[in-house]
């Protein structure tokens, strides 16, 4: 096993490792900690994920911990714009630990900081010198410290150009933060994982400008169905966001972390979604497809597009022109399935059966044969039905039943589990329609008279 090879070989081993694995791996037990701590790996993660190089541990702390903390305090900062308990945490009183981890952020997006000069020298590694100027305040009545006020860019520029550099800079911030309990930080990342994607999703749909914001809820809601009472609260903090999410394919995967690999940043503010919503409904439009609902078009079309897609969203994004050009093969595609349905009927008839969805994803023509096949023993089971021969069983059948055998009516997938009558009688004509065996026929008939004579 792994404990029987030496250390130099399980250094090599855990090169290829990124920072979580090599992390669950120092966990298992007290020999792969030891490895999983050396400085040897720790460096080169430093360089890729901060663009930092450290020669050896910072004082006492290890790289491994400095990595640890100093990832943590990334993460969360780069979350500031969805995460309200970091922003209570910031634009309250900003305690000092707080302060220090800002020292490391060119952009801070808080007043200017005001403190007592000897706390500035101390927290941002300045000397004295480096601070006077027209900054300082007048103390206030009964007040011997002087106070400095800064904009918290120009400190951050002092501090690059005082200390030579930005890695000697995360060094100062890393010694000053050895000697501090860190249990706050790391509650705050432990809930962070925990509700990233909530987050995120929250602040793409309810904190966009306006009037971004009215259209984006109009195109997210116009083409599902929904409950009124889930969405009238739409933006307010009893929002229920986990019910918007489940409308839509890609917002659920998103929301469970099955995009991309589980990246939370997978473009939800940088791209125009709204845009680009706006620009395939206006597509949609454009195209002469008179006897088409609008409606069923665009949900059948992303569903399509989904089908095409969802196995590389798992893994990446998906750009824009990407997206286009996958939507218009597949409403090319729902538009030949609505042509060989002939009717709006026959066409919802017909998109549970897996032909359906196989046509979708390889556009074979040879797959409508089957779907025109399909609607034809629908058509078979329904006139057998109102055979003059048979209106004894129509008139003893039970309703629900009976609606099974009509032409019109459609067999969903919940319909087939069971072992009552209902279960039973759906799932024969299920498999008749799908197969079109005539043994299959007869089961139907078979157990239609079973049930009209138990219902004499």
């Amino acid at each position: 096993g792994l404990l029987d090879l030496s250390d130099e070989v399980l250094v090599l081993i855990f090169r290829r490792l990124d920072p979580f694995s090599l992390l669950r791996a120092g966990s298992t037990c007290r020999a792969l900690l030891r490895v999983c701590s050396c400085s040897s790996l720790w460096r080169p993660l430093f360089q890729v994920s901060f663009g930092v190089s450290f020669t050896a541990a910072v004082n006492s702390i290890s790289l491994k911990d400095a990595f640890r903390l100093l990832y943590m305090w990334r993460v969360l900062y780069s979350s500031l714009h969805c995460n309200a308990h970091l922003q209570k945490k910031l634009f309250s009183e900003t305690p000092k630990y707080w302060v220090q981890w800002l020292v490391l952020e060119e952009k801070v997006p808080l007043p200017p900081v005001k403190l007592p000069d000897y706390e500035m020298e101390n927290i941002w590694g300045l000397k004295l010198d480096c601070l006077e100027g027209r900054h300082r305040e007048d103390a206030e009545e009964g007040e011997t410290d002087g106070i400095l006020k800064f904009e918290w860019k120009e400190l951050y520029d002092r501090a690059i150009k005082h200390h030579g550099s930005f890695a000697n800079v995360v060094q100062h911030v890393l010694e000053q933060q050895i000697k501090n309990d860190h249990s706050e930080l790391e509650e705050l990342y432990r809930e962070y994982r925990r509700f990233r994607f909530l987050w995120h999703l929250t602040y793409w749909l309810f904190k966009q400008p306006k009037p971004v914001d009215r259209d984006l809820r109009n195109t997210f809601l116009q083409w599902k169905r929904y409950k009124r009472r889930k969405v009238a609260s739409w933006g307010k903090a009893q929002c229920d966001v986990d019910y918007l999410a489940h409308l839509h394919h890609v917002t659920r995967d998103y929301i469970e972390g099955q995009l991309a690999k589980g990246d939370e940043n997978v473009d939800w503010q940088t791209t125009d979604c709204e845009g680009q919503c706006e620009a395939f409904v206006e597509w949609c439009l454009d195209i002469s497809q008179a006897r088409l609902s609008r409606c069923q078009v665009y949900t059948d079309t992303l569903d399509g597009v989904y089908m095409v897609l969802n196995k590389e969203m798992a893994v990446s994004g998906v750009n824009h022109y990407q997206f286009c050009q996958v939507a218009k093969v597949q409403m090319a595609r729902v538009c030949k399935l609505e042509e060989t349905a002939m009717n709006y009927v026959n066409w919802r008839m017909i998109d549970s059966t897996y032909y359906y969805k196989l046509f979708m994803l390889t556009g074979c023509d040879h797959l409508l044969i089957y779907l025109k096949a399909f609607l034809h023993r629908k058509r078979v089971v329904n006139d057998w039905i109102l055979q003059d021969e048979n209106a004894w069983a129509r008139q003893k059948l039970p309703e629900k039943l009976y609606r099974l055998l009509q032409f019109e009516t459609k067999i969903s997938k919940g319909s087939l589990h069971g072992d009552h009558p209902f279960a039973r009688l759906s799932r024969a004509i299920w498999i008749y329609l799908l197969y079109g065996e005539q043994l299959l026929m007869e089961d139907v008939k078979e157990l239609v008279f079973q049930y009209a004579q138990d219902a004499l």
